[in-house]
């Protein structure tokens, strides 16, 4: 009992000695983000003792549990928030050091969707404060100094109240709290972060007496512990797996690179003369998890202990996914044999619910199966004495039954008298006598034996699927589960026979009276049940467990296969016997050296075998100083960087090869080649109309502005509009076509990740639609998913090619090996080709290949974009490049007005028909006249023809015919001026009037000149050789200007409705042109043979649906385009 004592305060030694550092830190510590700033080195590739070893990892680790406090310190008004509404001094309370406190806490503010954020956790750092903290400053107050506390254990429940017990780093002043009867005051905890992994590191890097025969096999470059046993006869080894296990891992079907990885492992667990490490290099779609779960389960028939750890508990559930499908395909007897798997780990992050195939194997499941079957009451022991006792003599069981012995069948009324049931030849006096009242509340006997039969059959049949389910194979064997399963069938039969309307079965002393038929059908399945019953009740020993930690232990102890995240391992370390043998890390190349080193120091274990990628993502790291000092390395990147051999899976399945060539070419050396299933013609999708949207292309989006949102990340809110409308495209399409589609939109940013879903909201969340999904990940946790469709945002858009991290060689093969069918990347290929990173030479790539793209080529894709740079004020991006009008025969001015005005409209469908409406404009397009139209100098004889319809219910788009000097030469250019409710037109005219007749005759005829070529008007150019062009420089910049300012009175943007005054604000001074190329034209009219075409309206009519808009005074925001004027359009 000393040495256990001795042993536990040990253990806590290890765990304070971390939070005790944690605590030391003042509250100017915490906030100081270079407090180890040359205390930390960096750590080497190789190493002369396992002292050394663990000791480089120390610094790094405090430094990185120092940034992720400092982190979270500064989102403090964020973090969940809790009040304290009782608090006392524990058991454990000695100060100054044991500082422990028991606190009953209260949830403040709503509850959060993921129900464990809603409680503590052990571990978790919490901040404790007089008031809710807003600002960081409030968790250091005079009256209340900056106090930390540490969650210890889980929390008991007293009452229905959960208690946590809290190491705090300063004494709580209890009398200030209320407790001595003074004036309460308020207390609360503010959550901060989780310690409990770095915890663990922590120990794992103090201990003494751990196993460290791996790792000491791995400090040096020239380590031998991936080589093949030189006292192995590795042929024979290999012959004999291939005679006893060949036609199992043929069932597989591997491919030779896996099926050489699976039999390589497998061989290397039957040596026993050395400790080795074996690296399976696993690119991306190469089959990896198929690979683990197959050599998972060629150890599993081995019956070699193993146990299977990855960085995550989803990763961790991937692979246990997969080995269970390979489990239950090649079942004999249904689920014998489960008790030899065990996973466990957070129910929450594992998302358990949501995987059927694994509830049989959680740990938690089953120990509240394993207290069902060892129940002393309503366990295996006593339902199979109570059913052999009612097969044998139902009519005895029926007596005790009468005389109110039976205790598990409740009294129900029943159909029949009893005296018309029961046998009146009994002789039995406890059966007699019986009043009235009790009669009529007795079973009858057929309702008593199907009762009875079913509730204690069935509870039978529970405990008998739940044992040979559950417990281990090595305590239920195949021959005894066989005779369970028989059990259960015979049961069930009977159940059936006695519910069939058949006469009631009498036991087996009716046997002798019953005829030939009903021996057969009946007694036989009975009299089989009991025997084989009796056999099973002197041959099956079920454990002696009394509590739940017991039956946790018994599992963990039996199992030969265990499933658990790297850092959970550390649980294990309380089994020595029996020992691990392997251990197998899945994406061994995300998870940091330091924390592999919790499950490399198992008792006993001899082979280690790491899964993974280095060219992929390594683990996050917060701080920078760690990260400098390489942290976040893996210990499958030490080693592959050491010269430790690696067994690569060179064939993938995953990417059309049109994706997967540039990042085999750049990342893996062509190294990798296309399995049989992406070659197939099956395997290219179109799932939209366009060369764009191929298997392959890159979009050119250069209208976007990066700019940093609170938590400076960058977000392209140009890139969101695209991703947007592609994906809406995408979901009409699959709709359509009744295609199922995946869809899966990643940026570097968390920014534009959190924009991209604020815009998609929650129309295509998973479960919405079974056959559309969209999934909207950072890259980085994405890693390790695909889709059939992959749209990446590269956000970065500045001239000097500033790409930050984008340029990381990892993070961009991640982002590129997602796709399965379609990879879509949105950029600015310009920025990216100047950043000289990887990107440029994907640009480069994809132009040569003929998949470059301008965004602009899509009609709908600008007509979205240009709508959204209006409505979120990016209005410089719009008006300064040719998003609109490429190859617009006009050049187009957008008045400051008018970009006002469109700001204002946030109906995404109105924006998008005003902006055709400009690109036909642009084109020159003409229509069949519906109103006259006339020139600028006779306004006001009809040129506008109002509508009968409510004037507050029409739009006009007002542009007109101008001249501007370019080149020596002046040239026709169309401005738009404004977008005007109907209301409002007749003010306009009166102004336009005025205005207009400042014009020169020659100004107005250059303006009325038309060049038509079949159904398009296009611009004319002079060449400057008059004075009238000099009046025409005097008033035509000048006009345009007075008239921006006369329509600027009158704009929607100065509209007074409130409900939409708070949209007016983002707009741009002055006039922008569009686009330069301007072609003179040799046929030209008149100015009295042409139509004028010096000013246009055209109006833009509200739909039905508008109306309650309209009545809040937002008729803007809600229109539908109908043009109510002519000229060309």
């Amino acid at each position: 009992m000393m040495e256990s004592d001795q042993v536990k305060k040990a253990e806590e030694s290890k765990t304070r000695g971390l939070v005790d550092i944690v605590f030391s830190w003042s509250f100017h510590d915490a906030l100081n983000k270079n407090i180890y700033m040359g205390k930390v080195n960096k750590i080497p590739t190789t190493f002369f003792s396992v002292e050394e070893y663990k000791k480089s990892f120390m610094n790094p680790l405090i430094e990185e549990t120092h940034a992720d406090l400092l982190s979270n310190i500064m989102k403090v008004n964020h973090a969940p928030l809790f009040e304290i509404v009782d608090i006392n001094m524990s058991e454990g309370f000695k100060p100054p050091r044991d500082l422990f406190y028991d606190i009953v806490l209260r949830k403040i503010g709503r509850k959060n969707e993921n129900e464990e954020n809603d409680e503590l956790q052990m571990f978790d750092l919490i901040a404790l404060t007089d008031i809710r903290p807003r600002y960081v400053a409030d968790l250091n107050r005079p009256n209340w100094p900056y106090t930390i506390a540490s969650v210890e254990g889980k929390s008991t429940t007293v009452n229905k109240v959960k208690i946590y017990e809290i190491l705090s780093s300063k004494p709580i002043m209890l009398e200030n709290l209320g407790k001595g009867g003074s004036k309460r005051v308020n207390l609360f905890s503010v959550h901060l972060t989780n310690l409990n992994t770095n915890i663990r590191i922590w120990k794992a890097l103090n201990w003494r007496a751990a196993n460290i025969n791996i790792v000491r096999n791995l400090l040096q470059s020239d380590s031998t512990a991936g080589l093949s046993c030189s006292k192995c006869d590795v042929q024979e080894i290999n012959s004999s797996i291939s005679t006893k296990y060949g036609e199992t891992i043929g069932s597989f079907k591997l491919d030779d690179s896996q099926e050489a990885a699976v039999v390589s492992c497998v061989a290397t667990s039957r040596c026993f003369h050395h400790h080795s490490v074996k690296l399976l290099w696993g690119p991306p779609g190469t089959g990896k998890t198929k690979t683990v779960a197959s050599l998972l389960f060629m150890l599993l028939r081995m019956k070699c202990r193993t146990l299977t750890c990855a960085p995550t508990n989803i990763a961790v559930v991937g692979v246990a996914n997969r080995l269970m499908s390979l489990v239950r395909e090649a079942s004999v007897y249904g689920t014998y044999g489960l008790g030899d798997i065990v996973l466990f780990g957070n129910v929450v992050k594992m998302k358990i619910d949501d995987h059927k195939d694994l509830r049989d194997i959680f740990l938690t499941n089953r120990v509240l199966c394993y207290r069902i079957f060892l129940s002393p009451f309503t366990g295996w022991r006593s339902r199979v004495e109570s059913i052999i006792c009612l097969l044998e003599d139902p009519k005895k069981q029926y007596r005790m039954h009468l005389n109110g012995l039976d205790k598990e069948v409740a009294f129900l009324p029943p159909h029949k008298r009893l005296s018309d049931i029961w046998e009146k030849e009994s002789d039995d006096d406890d059966s007699t006598g019986m009043g009235g009242e009790l009669s009529e509340s007795i079973l009858t006997y057929e309702e008593f034996l199907n009762e009875k039969f079913s509730s204690v059959g069935k509870s039978l049949m529970a405990c008998i699927e739940n044992m040979y389910t559950h417990l281990p194979s090595s305590f239920i064997s195949v021959e005894v589960a066989k005779k369970m399963i028989r059990v259960v069938e015979l049961l069930q039969t009977i159940e059936s026979l006695m519910r069939s309307g058949s006469p009631p079965f009498e036991g087996l002393d009716g046997f002798e009276d019953a005829g030939e038929m009903e021996r057969r059908l009946l007694y036989g399945p009975v009299i089989t049940c009991i025997e084989l019953l009796k056999e099973l009740r002197a041959t099956v020993s079920v454990p002696n467990l009394k509590n739940k930690t017991q039956i946790r232990n018994f599992c963990l102890q039996n199992a030969t296969l265990i499933f658990c995240t790297a850092s959970s391992s550390i649980k294990l370390h309380s089994y020595a016997k029996p020992p691990m043998e392997m251990l197998v890390i899945d994406e061994a190349a995300q998870l940091k050296e330091c924390e592999s080193t919790i499950p490399l120091q198992l008792t006993g274990l001899r082979h280690a075998v790491l899964i993974g990628d280095e060219k992929q993502l390594p683990a996050m790291v917060q701080s920078k100083i760690s990260a400098k000092a390489d942290f976040g390395r893996s210990l499958y990147e030490r080693l592959v960087h050491v010269g430790h051999k690696k067994h690569l899976l060179k064939v993938q399945y995953r990417m059309h090869p049109s994706i997967s060539l540039f990042p085999n070419k750049q990342f893996y050396d062509n190294m990798i080649l296309d399995g049989f299933n992406v070659k197939k013609k099956t395997h290219e999708k179109h799932l939209l109309e366009g060369k764009m949207f191929g298997t392959f292309s890159f979009i050119n989006v250069p209208y976007g502005n990066e700019e940093f949102d609170n938590n400076h990340s960058l977000r392209n809110m140009a890139e969101v509009c695209v991703i947007a409308e592609i994906v809406a495209r995408l979901f009409e399409e699959s709709m359509l076509r009744k295609q199922r589609v995946s869809v899966g939109c990643i940026s570097p940013y968390k920014a534009q990740v959190y924009a991209i879903q604020d815009k998609l909201g929650t129309k295509y969340r998973a479960g919405s639609n079974n056959s559309f999904s969209v999934s909207v990940s950072s890259v980085d946790g994405f890693q390790g998913s695909e889709a059939d469709v992959i749209i990446i945002s590269t956000v970065r858009s500045n001239a000097n090619g500033t790409v930050g991290f984008l340029s990381n060689l990892q993070r961009a093969n991640v982002a590129l090996t997602r796709a399965r069918h379609c990879l879509w990347i949105l950029g600015n290929g310009s920025t990216l080709v100047n950043s000289g990173s990887v990107w440029k030479k994907l640009v480069i790539d994809a132009k040569s290949r003929a998949c470059f793209y301008n965004v602009q080529e899509d009609k709908k894709l600008a007509l979205a974009l240009a709508g959204c740079l209006i409505e979120i004020g990016q209005l410089d991006s719009l008006v300064a490049r040719s998003l609109l009008f490429p190859e617009g025969k006009w050049k187009v001015f957008l008045g400051e007005v008018f970009l006002k005005s469109m700001s204002t409209i946030k109906n995404e469908k109105v924006c998008s028909q005003v902006l055709s409406l400009l690109m036909r404009i642009a084109n020159g397009l003409r229509m069949p006249r519906e109103d006259q139209t006339i020139s600028v100098m006779h306004v006001d004889v009809t040129l506008f023809q109002l509508s009968k319809n409510v004037a507050r219910r029409i739009l006009h788009l007002i542009w007109i015919v101008d001249v501007i000097k370019e080149d020596g030469n002046w040239v026709q250019v169309v401005k738009v001026l404004d977008v005007l409710p109907e209301y409002k037109i007749p003010e306009l005219k009166q102004n336009l009037k005025i205005l207009f007749e400042k014009y020169t005759t020659e100004l107005k005829n250059r303006c009325n000149h038309r060049c038509i070529e079949g159904d398009t008007v296009l611009p004319m150019t002079w060449r400057m050789q008059s004075n009238v062009a000099t009046k025409a420089v005097t008033y035509s910049p000048d006009q345009s200007q007075s008239i921006a300012s006369q329509l600027a009175a009158l704009s929607l943007g100065n509209n007074t409705d409130k409900a939409t005054q708070s949209n007016r604000d983002a707009f741009l001074p002055k006039t922008w042109p569009m686009q330069s190329n301007v072609a003179t034209k040799a046929e030209t009219r008149s100015p009295d043979q042409s139509e004028s075409i010096a000013s246009q309206v055209a109006g833009l009519r509200l739909g039905n649906e508008t109306e309650k808009a309209t009545q809040r005074g937002e008729e803007q925001d809600a229109l539908y385009c109908k043009f109510v004027s002519g000229g060309f359009l």
